[in-house]
């Protein structure tokens, strides 16, 4: 249960309108919810419709003056009436309506504390909340100004106080003492942390050309502490105000109910009992400007209260992976995944703790889950295909659902993915898919070009000869890459190398003005200009090739092996091709090795 006071110190900036809004609100995301109508001088709350009590319940003035009369705290469930028109919705009147003047002056609220033991009343009255009517949510409506029971709203009763002010030099100095007295709770004898939430309501949506607005905010947040940004609720002209509508409920999509979700939301990130409000602060813990020791404390309260929910236990994992503590990090993602929380998210971090851990059998198993739900983004798949090859190759079964499901062309980066973790087979079979689903012209041609690269890279020299050339194309007419990539196929195919395209292909490269090549492009002249006879120029671009690749350091697509190789690798295939160039029959390129094995 996590207690709420909404207090203003002046009246108008719109208090019991706010809470009978955020009421209907958590109600709605399916939280238990008592409102408390403890403006005594001015109720309202039972003036809307979703919280007017039955007829015959009394409120708290009837609660206060039974105990008066018996010296025994009535039972609580007397005095709460259920909604008739919102589920998970209670509230506590103020009293009835019939004998409420007389009740109300018959009350002296000092006397009851000095000599009737009133903390100890209302210490019962919350643990028969707690115990009878079990809300997660209890929202007090307190009356303005400094007040006998102003005290009882916003410093024994609640967990947090909302407080709403119109931003003038009235609001400001009223809440200046009411909130030194808040936050002094917390070196009372009961040392109470109290959370205070700052709500600027009732604000002119005009322009602030001349920056009063500004100014007085600063001054607001400078003279009471105030931290994070105030929650805004402007001033909102509509007629349904007259009929005391429940914007929350009645009018979900308006500026207005967006506002008041801002302030429910407010109120929800400060409570770590409810799930929302623990998910909140574990994400901003690693922002957060409290010591660690607070930090950790409130982390490990967070875990004990939420030990059966997957999604916070799963977040305090995230958190600790963050900080390189993988075993604490394996431990929560277990529980969160033994509780049923298999997200993909889980799956994936815990693999990715797991491969950090040496573990690449259970790594690879768990990314090979994460397959098996739908609406994956391509960045989870590609990191989920990185981490299932770890500890072997991806069978197609496994993986074409996951993949087919995303655009055409993004199904075409996902097998480069693949073919560069040396999965070709399923590179291909992805491929195939794309092509055979109908696609657009243009990612028709990404997609050709990428599968030529694995089929040939598979042995399958026919079939890559087939593609390039099935779209009614010439030698003299494809492409560069093209042009390069049917060369290649067809001196797998038939062992001896082709003239035209490497011709096309050396011509193609003149009329290109690109002043600084790719080393894979750079390694592909070299071929053809020595297919072509041209073995100074061959040279050239060879040693080009290898600088390039000493240089930048990263993986490159080799045509050598027509497979995505280390910076190692690539350079030790220049040096191949730069004997091969000079004269070395005994070179030939490693992929043609796959012939043996293909079509070719």
């Amino acid at each position: 249960m996590y207690v709420s006071t909404f207090y203003s110190f002046k009246g108008g900036v719109g208090r019991t309108m706010a809470l009978v809004n955020a009421a209907a609100e958590l109600a709605q995301r399916g939280r238990r919810v008592l409102a408390v109508d403890f403006d005594l001088e001015a109720p309202g709350l039972d003036t809307f419709e979703i919280l007017r009590p039955a007829p015959s319940v009394p409120g708290i003035i009837d609660f206060v003056s039974e105990y008066l009369a018996t010296s025994q705290a009535p039972e609580i469930e007397r005095f709460v009436s259920k909604s008739a028109a919102v589920d998970n919705l209670w509230v506590m009147p103020s009293g009835n309506q019939q004998r409420y003047a007389a009740s109300l002056g018959q009350i002296d609220w000092q006397d009851l504390y000095e000599r009737h033991d009133g903390y100890l009343l209302f210490e019962d009255v919350k643990a028969q909340w707690r115990n009878v009517i079990q809300p997660d949510y209890v929202l007090i409506d307190s009356r303005t100004g400094h007040t006998d029971t102003c005290g009882i709203c916003t410093r024994q009763l609640p967990d947090a106080v909302t407080l709403l002010f119109f931003p003038n030099e009235q609001n400001l100095r009223g809440l200046a003492k009411v909130v030194r007295d808040i936050r002094a709770e917390s070196a009372s004898e009961q040392q109470r942390q109290i959370e205070t939430h700052f709500v600027m309501s009732n604000v002119p949506d005009l322009d602030d050309e001349d920056d009063i607005l500004r100014r007085m905010l600063a001054r607001f947040k400078t003279d009471l502490g105030i931290d994070a940004e105030p929650q805004i609720v402007h001033r909102y002209d509509s007629l349904s105000l007259l009929n005391q509508a429940v914007f929350t409920r009645d009018r979900p999509k308006s500026r207005l109910a967006k506002e008041y979700r801002g302030v429910v939301d407010q109120v929800v990130h400060g409570n770590m009992e409810d799930k929302d409000g623990a998910l909140h602060y574990i994400k901003q813990a690693r922002f957060s400007l409290a010591s660690p020791h607070d930090i950790d404390q409130k982390l490990s309260q967070i875990e004990q209260r939420h030990a059966t929910i997957g999604e916070v236990l799963f977040r305090l994992g995230d958190l600790a992976s963050e900080e390189r503590d993988w075993e604490r990090a394996k431990s929560l993602f277990d529980r969160a995944v033994d509780l049923g929380y298999d997200h993909p998210r889980a799956l994936l971090a815990r693999a990715q703790v797991l491969a950090r851990m040496g573990d690449r059998t259970a790594a690879s198993a768990d990314a090979k889950r994460v397959f098996l739900a739908s609406g994956l983004s391509f960045h989870v798949i590609r990191e989920a295909i990185r981490l299932a090859t770890l500890d072997g190759p991806v069978h197609v079964g496994e993986l074409l659902p996951a993949v087919t499901s995303l655009p055409g062309r993004t199904q075409i980066l996902l097998a480069s993915e693949l073919e560069r973790s040396n999965q070709v087979e399923a590179s291909i079979a992805v491929l195939r898919h794309v092509l055979d689903a109908g696609v657009d012209a243009t990612t028709r041609e990404f997609g050709v070009a990428q599968l030529a690269l694995s089929l040939i890279g598979a042995g399958g020299f026919r079939e890559a000869c087939e593609l390039l050339r099935s779209d009614n194309t010439t030698a003299r007419t494809i492409g560069i890459q093209r042009a390069f990539n049917y060369g290649m196929a067809t001196w797998g195919r038939t062992g001896t190398l082709p003239q035209e395209p490497f011709e096309r292909v050396v011509e193609l490269d003149k009329a290109d003005a690109d002043n600084d090549p790719g080393a894979n492009y750079l390694q592909c002249m070299a071929v053809a200009h020595w297919a072509t006879g041209r073995c100074d120029a061959a040279l050239e671009f060879a040693s080009r090739a290898k600088r390039k690749a000493e240089s930048t350091r990263r993986p490159n697509f080799s045509c050598w092996r027509y497979r995505t190789v280390s910076a190692d690798e690539f350079i030790k295939d220049m040096d191949s091709i730069m004997a091969l160039i000079q004269g070395d029959k005994s070179m030939l390129p490693q992929f043609l090795a796959a012939a043996e094995r293909g079509e070719g």
